[in-house]
């Protein structure tokens, strides 16, 4: 059970401005930004999802940084593909998502599962539950890369 790989992020505007992919976003303007979410139409599957940034930390490896963030994904949403440049450690806190990974592995998480996603590792997290999913994700990664980059098709 603790070998679970798994994923989360947000939309792309709010993960880019909300976790540092602008060097002008503070920790306080992040977690400002993220806790308001994404506006856009009903149609857009990552509508309403966000990363709130609850703490930045150096790493003790010169040149890395850690990141814990909450992620919210509303039902019938989903993060969109994505990868981080460092690794992702996390715990489903709340809900039931497919992850699922570019080389085609998906796996199903519910409340109370770890996983971890190695660095690069581009990955989709899907509700496909009751109740917006809740996701504690801590990450190393490399300090001069944004947290979250976005992959389309």
């Amino acid at each position: 059970m603790l070998n679970r790989r798994s994923l989360l992020r947000s939309s792309g505007v709010v993960a880019a401005g909300a976790l540092g992919a602008t060097p002008s976003a503070s920790a306080a303007e992040a977690s400002s930004t993220a806790s308001h979410g994404h506006h856009s139409s009903v149609s857009d599957p990552t509508a309403g999802v966000t990363r709130t940034l609850l703490q930045e930390n150096p790493s003790p490896a010169k040149g890395w940084k850690t990141v814990q963030t909450l992620v919210e994904i509303p039902r019938r949403k989903e993060s969109g593909r994505h990868s981080h440049p460092g690794v992702e450690v996390g715990y489903i806190v709340r809900g039931d998502v497919l992850m699922e990974f570019d080389d085609g592995t998906t796996m199903r998480l519910r409340t109370g599962d770890p996983f971890f996603i190695p660095s690069g590792t581009i990955h989709n997290a899907r509700n496909v539950g009751k109740v917006t999913t809740m996701m504690l994700s801590t990450y190393v990664v490399d300090e001069t890369k944004p947290l979250v980059t976005t992959h389309t098709h």
